[in-house]
């Protein structure tokens, strides 16, 4: 066992017992297992919801949008900051409400809202079917990086297999609380090699940061300027206001919302999150440094991998991929727990009325074992670039947000059928997109490439939306009592 492989199995075994560990004195019921029951302070549902930001797709699709894209790749750095700052408004509201009505996943959550069955079922496939992409982008994710890291002492597709039965080692056994404590050591690795690489990197190359962009204009200027067509100024502006308006879609930031003891973490995490998001900015670093230092590089998502590799002993090539490998766990786990969880909430526990909280735990738990496997077999076989999967996730969970906002309103005028349609519409689109591979270009030739550039998202949204208000203005009278039971518990935005 070489010695890079020798430290990624160290850092496995570490967190494999963590998490068993957090096990200690709880008593797994349903509750307790997917959402900490609702005990957790501040210093955790920081640590999970900045673990669900950083995750492996951050060491290597960043690095790999700014090794192809050049400029264009700084959108991610820009929603991700817009987005936590929502939190400060939008996240202490949906906390209220979840504890008031015991919801557990983010599914109920719609469940409830609309006092929609259906709805919450709706919710639950179409967020079960946006992570699966995700969750398949960590496990193909760590498998290339595990692998390039163990200098191939190990292969990929071994190396998704075992950290996949890591993974569930302690999610069968801790829930979230192995998720929380897992996060701790993920949280320091990858803030460390992240800010180690990003600085060191550059000034061993180029001297400083001013020689790194000199280079860079030198070798591939383009790469500095977003382009006047393709990915232009309209694109990363739509790009941006889209991935902001839905950064706290994703299903799996539900359990971690449900998981806070008090409404107070989330006002204090809105100020350190954007702050904490500034990291990313040293993955560009990398990308752009492997622009001028690997010019035959095909595949942008193995630049940082490529450098390090030239760049360090195998020792510290090592730690690397035991970050990747922890940056998979502590997401990924989230991930396959709120899918889970949606499922037996919304599919299983109406189809079967009655059913004991013991059952619904075992149900959760297979379901986390089959969708794992799944997701397993996914990342083995050929796909998109990294970031391409994780847009079409991200597209599909946008779906979910104007309903969610809405609801929010001391006066929700949305009805459930106008919520369910609109998502259906929205859903349907980004699907049909996605498989033809549509761009404004094809809808719109005539038009000049401000309107041609524009995020195709944008069409998906806003018939979502023009769909939810029409069907809602025709329903409006057969779902009074609908919204009045589920907005019953509402509070004001500002409050």
């Amino acid at each position: 066992m070489n010695i890079a492989l020798l430290i990624i199995t160290l850092f496995l075994i570490i967190s494999i017992v963590m998490g068993l560990l957090a096990k200690r004195g709880k008593d797994m019921s349903m509750e307790q297992w997917a959402i900490g029951g609702r005990g957790f302070g501040g210093v955790f549902v920081f640590l999970l919801l900045a673990g669900e930001t950083y995750s492996v797709f951050t060491l290597l699709g960043t690095s790999g949008l700014a090794f192809n894209n050049g400029a264009a790749a700084f959108y991610l750095l820009a929603f991700t900051a817009l987005g936590t700052i929502t939190s400060y408004w939008l996240l202490p509201v949906i906390w209220k409400y979840a504890k008031e009505n015991n919801v557990v996943s983010q599914s109920q959550f719609f469940s409830k809202k609309y006092n929609s069955t259906g709805l919450g079922v709706f919710v639950a496939i179409v967020g079960v079917v946006a992570l699966i992409p995700y969750i398949t982008i960590l496990f193909k994710s760590m498998g290339i990086l595990v692998a390039a890291t163990s200098y191939g002492a190990i292969s990929s597709n071994v190396a998704i297999w075992v950290g996949m039965i890591a993974l569930l080692g302690y999610v069968m056994v801790s829930g979230i609380h192995g998720s929380a404590w897992t996060s701790t050591i993920k949280d320091f690795l990858i803030f460390f090699v992240i800010l180690f690489l990003g600085i060191y990197l550059p000034l061993h190359y180029h001297g400083s940061f001013q020689g790194l962009f000199q280079a860079v204009s030198e070798v591939k200027p383009q790469a500095l300027t977003l382009p006047e067509k393709g990915l232009s100024v309209s694109w990363f502006i739509s790009t941006v206001a889209i991935s902001s308006f839905a950064y706290f879609m994703w299903p799996h930031v539900a359990p971690t919302v449900f998981a806070s003891k008090n409404a107070k973490a989330f006002r204090l995490n809105a100020v350190l999150l954007p702050i904490y998001a500034i990291m990313v900015l040293f993955v560009y670093f990398v990308g752009f440094t492997a622009i001028v230092q690997l010019p035959g590089l095909e595949n942008g998502d193995f630049a940082l991998l490529e450098l390090s590799m030239k760049s360090f002993d195998p020792w510290f090539v090592g730690i690397i991929g035991a970050t990747g490998l922890l940056a998979t766990l502590v997401p990924g786990s989230m991930m396959l727990m709120s899918a889970a969880t949606m499922i037996t909430t919304n599919v299983i526990e109406p189809l079967k009325p009655g059913v004991s909280d013991k059952s619904k735990a075992l149900s959760a738990k297979g379901f986390v074992i089959l969708l794992s496997i799944v997701c397993a077999f996914f990342s083995m076989s050929e796909s998109s670039t990294l970031a391409t999967l994780y847009l079409t996730s991200f597209s599909l969970i946008t779906q979910m947000a104007p309903s969610l906002y809405l609801s929010l309103r001391k006066n929700n005028g949305i009805t459930k059928y106008g919520a369910g349609f609109g998502m259906l519409v929205g859903v349907a689109i980004v699907i049909y997109i996605t498989f033809t591979k549509t761009t404004m270009a094809m809808l719109f030739p005539s038009l000049p490439s401000v309107i041609q550039d524009l995020n195709i998202g944008i069409i998906a949204l806003a018939a979502n939306i023009l769909v939810m208000f029409i069907i809602s203005s025709l329903t409006k009278n057969t779902s009074i009592n609908d919204r009045t039971n589920g907005n019953k518990s509402d509070i004001k935005l500002t409050s």
